[in-house]
């Protein structure tokens, strides 16, 4: 049997950035993937780096996010220099856009709500977004800027991570299911993959929205990592005579432009299962946001449609760290979010491997609140 110190079910942004981290330690690592490394959920984000909530109940959130987005410049320029290549790392901010008779109202609370929990954020007016992007359409009638935001173009970002890790010496394992853990005395001791037993000091899951699938025995791992898929379709527009400098959004949708000229629109967010197709609705849905921000897109020539699974939680929040299973480590379940929580999530799992704790407030995302709440559950019927 083969043993290395860590083994990585998952090799998506968030198991190739552990990777990556904890190979700097002189560990020995390994990363199994299902498929190709990063073609999941990864592959299909559009790459902003927003830790700015979707709703109320992601404040908790936020400082995770921020402390992300301020470690991003140093995980950029080291994944870069490792790997030789860019991720396409920008920090030009981004604006939300607000219509209707109550636009400014609303962006008004938005603005209050972002800065009471320590978000970059500031009123502008209309007149001066659309000085900035003068492409801005008249449905908007009001806009928030969020200046310290940026963005990567996430397919450059896993494959440079990729290379990155394999540079200090990580294994990657494609086309390699894991199957199931390996426990002896309730302490996690590696993998099977096609049957095949590997060892490990310490396994790290990380596997998206397949992670409720793994098994073990004699436990199943669901009740400490309940994910499920969450479909986002995407679009790739390229407009003959318009550009975008900054990122543009608004509650329906939004538009990443990348250095090429391309602009990515998007998204949905539907609970479909696993089926990945892209659908005629998804798609209109999304290109008719992307006109009414920018009417310049009209005539814009779609150059890609696709769509990827994002790893859902029953809470919207990320399942970050240990299980109560010696030897087991979870990160996952990041959502909307896993290219942006790379950099801290990386940081985090090195710390728990490392030092046994982590100098950031984790509870609101360990594995063990949903097994709680089941357990609660029982105890009241």
């Amino acid at each position: 049997m083969k043993t290395f110190d860590i083994a990585i079910i998952g090799a998506g942004a968030i198991g190739s950035s552990i990777a990556f981290e904890l190979a700097r330690e002189k560990l020995s690592v390994v990363v199994f993937d299902r498929q190709l490394p990063g073609r999941e959920a990864s592959w299909a984000a559009a790459g902003m780096l927003s830790p700015a909530p979707h709703s109320p109940r992601d404040a908790v959130l936020v400082p995770l996010g921020r402390e992300s987005l301020r470690l991003y410049p140093e995980f950029a320029a080291a994944i870069e220099e490792s790997a030789g290549q860019s991720i396409g790392y920008e920090r030009e901010g981004a604006l939300e856009l607000f219509s209707g008779p109550q636009a400014e109202k609303e962006r008004d609370r938005r603005v209050s709500a972002c800065q009471q929990l320590g978000i970059a954020a500031e009123a502008v007016s209309i007149d001066t977004a659309r000085a900035w992007e003068p492409t801005i359409g008249p449905v908007a009638c009001a806009a928030a800027w969020f200046p310290e935001e940026g963005r990567v173009k996430p397919r450059l970002l896993v494959e440079a991570i990729g290379r990155a890790a394999q540079n200090r010496g990580v294994q990657f394992r494609p086309h390699s299911p894991v199957t199931k853990l390996l426990l002896e005395k309730e302490r996690c001791s590696g993998v099977v993959v096609r049957g095949e037993a590997n060892g490990a000091g310490q396994v790290i899951l990380a596997a998206g929205c397949f992670s409720s699938q793994i098994g073990s025995y004699p436990r199943s791992l669901e009740p400490y990592a309940p994910t499920e898929p969450v479909r986002g379709q995407m679009v790739a527009l390229r407009p003959d005579h318009l550009r975008l400098q900054r990122v543009l959004r608004t509650e329906s949708g939004y538009l990443v432009p990348r250095r090429d000229g391309q602009i990515v629109a998007g998204s949905t967010c539907e609970r479909a299962g696993f089926d990945k197709r892209v659908t005629r609705e998804g798609l209109g849905q999304i290109l008719n946001t992307a006109r009414k921000l920018v009417p310049g897109l009209s005539g814009a020539a779609i150059v890609e449609t696709w769509s990827g699974l994002r790893p859902g939680t029953p809470d919207d929040l990320p399942i970050l760290g240990p299980a109560g299973i010696g030897g087991l480590l979870i990160a996952t379940g990041h959502y909307r979010n896993g290219i942006l929580l790379a950099a801290i999530t990386a940081k985090l799992v090195r710390e728990w491997v490392t030092v046994g704790r982590t100098f950031f407030e984790t509870e609101p995302f360990s594995p063990l609140r949903f097994a709680r709440g089941k357990l609660q559950a029982r105890h009241a019927l």
